[in-house]
């Protein structure tokens, strides 16, 4: 087991919500809600970027899929976001309030489908959007 981050600060902020790992492990993608971040690690646990945005409050859920594109749940924003696989930089906003998102929650890519389906806060339905 390696500890990654320690927070000395204020242990009662989520400084690690969610977690993912990159389709060759070699990355660690974690959300920070309290600081709407998104920090990606080094497998031993060095920070290689912290990615922060407008259109990204209190992010909660991260997934990466098999081409490792990384997707992240903004709570507040009600977004879901794309990075880069670096965790760098956003290459686009994938679904907002205007398609149907109300405090995404959990975000999955189905391939197969070509969908992404979304868990929600207040909402006992599952939210699929087909990728155009």
């Amino acid at each position: 087991m390696i500890l990654l981050i320690t927070n000395y600060n204020d242990p009662t902020l989520f400084t690690v919500f969610k977690c993912a790992v990159s389709p060759s492990g070699d990355k660690i993608f974690i959300t920070n809600s309290s600081h709407s971040k998104v920090l990606t690690l080094a497998r031993d646990g060095t920070v290689l970027q912290t990615f922060t945005d407008p259109d990204l409050q209190h992010p909660r859920c991260i997934h990466v899929t098999a081409l490792g594109q990384v997707l992240v749940c903004g709570v507040s924003s009600s977004t879901i976001i794309q990075l880069d696989g670096e965790g760098k930089k956003k290459l686009a906003t994938l679904a907002t309030k205007r398609d149907g998102l109300n405090h995404p929650l959990s975000v999955f890519y189905n391939r197969s489908t070509a969908s992404f389906i979304v868990g929600q806060r207040f909402c006992n339905n599952i939210l699929v959007l087909r990728v155009k």
